[in-house]
């Protein structure tokens, strides 16, 4: 990639460095790494206008694509489409609390004024599970009539289980779309695609960015503790909830889209796409047994989700699944 970077963008990098599990180049003071355009143009363009507004509000360690020496996005290297992002590492310490940070982070992407139309899921978690629900359903049943594997024998038997979960999500999700106990808080932000402590590290990558409600990100950072086995995770998901609304206070309507969204086994969903693209069908059993115990955990946890957030949620008549 050193050639692309000084034929196309006339910048000439000595040794590489790993960031984030990312090979990225140092010139300067300034970071690049490429990735693939993918057939993506569109989205990553407008993932790219989230990355260079969250620039202007100072968020230096922001990685924004750069265009090359002829004024373009996209390079065609090797016959393949590049684009190029330039970043800065974040220097200084930061003073406020992983869940303040996620808070400020959400009220400033509030203000982006353009609501993407490629990369936005706001208002669209009933439609966009479905779609989702309906198309992993159709590609088990179908890989289990073309294989007869431990794996696809196994994602047959747990397929009725993830239908049902699934459609108990979807079902919360509508119920609570109809919930108008909402306030300035519940507006689109930036987001990001599976939140993991992207706040506080030293890199935010330009193709995690979305546009969403602000509890996508929270839910994805409890789901993960959650599926952690032991007190401490509970205790952690509790005090960032509590520093989140420190900064940005939760609704009723934003704690139902939250529950909602741990309802929506999501994780499930994201090994079974990492499970089928694995050659060794051995590993793609054990991994998917390996998060089927873990749920267990997840259903314990789930269960008392209220309780650990601190929220009385009999007063204020938030529905919960007793069969958790």
């Amino acid at each position: 990639m050193k050639d692309l970077l000084a034929v196309y963008y006339d910048i000439h990098v000595d040794d590489s460095v790993m960031l984030d599990g990312k090979e990225c180049f140092k010139n300067n003071e300034y970071y690049y790494f490429t990735i693939l355009a993918d057939n993506r143009e569109v989205i990553q363009m407008e993932q790219a206008a989230l990355a260079y507004y969250l620039t202007e509000q100072n968020i230096r360690q922001t990685a924004i694509p750069i265009p090359n020496v002829h004024g373009e996005w996209f390079s065609n290297y090797q016959d393949d489409y590049y684009m190029v992002l330039r970043f800065q590492l974040r220097q200084e310490r930061e003073q406020m609390s992983h869940g303040m940070l996620l808070g400020k982070f959400h009220k400033m992407g509030s203000m982006y004024r353009y609501e993407p139309q490629e990369i936005s899921s706001y208002g669209q978690w009933k439609e966009l599970w479905i779609n989702k629900l309906t198309a992993y359903e159709s590609n088990i049943v179908k890989s289990a009539k073309e294989n007869s594997s431990q794996f696809d024998r196994f994602m047959m038997d747990i397929l009725p289980y993830i239908i049902g979960i699934s459609e108990n999500a979807i079902q919360y999700v509508q119920e609570s779309e109809q919930d108008n106990r909402f306030h300035e808080g519940d507006q689109g932000t930036i987001s990001f695609r599976r939140y993991n402590d992207n706040m506080i590290k030293p890199v935010l990558w330009f193709d995690d960015l979305v546009y969403d409600h602000p509890a996508r990100d929270i839910a994805e950072y409890i789901r993960y503790k959650l599926l952690d086995d032991g007190e401490k995770a509970s205790n952690e998901a509790a005090a960032f909830v509590h520093q989140y609304q420190s900064v940005q206070p939760l609704s009723v309507f934003s704690w139902r889209l939250l529950y909602a969204r741990l309802l929506f086994p999501i994780h499930l969903f994201d090994q079974i796409e990492r499970c089928y693209s694995y050659q060794n069908i051995e590993q793609s059993y054990r991994e998917m047994a390996e998060i089927l115990e873990q749920q267990t955990i997840y259903e314990r946890r789930l269960a008392n989700f209220f309780e650990i957030a601190g929220v009385d949620y009999e007063s204020l008549q938030i529905p919960v699944l007793h069969w958790l």
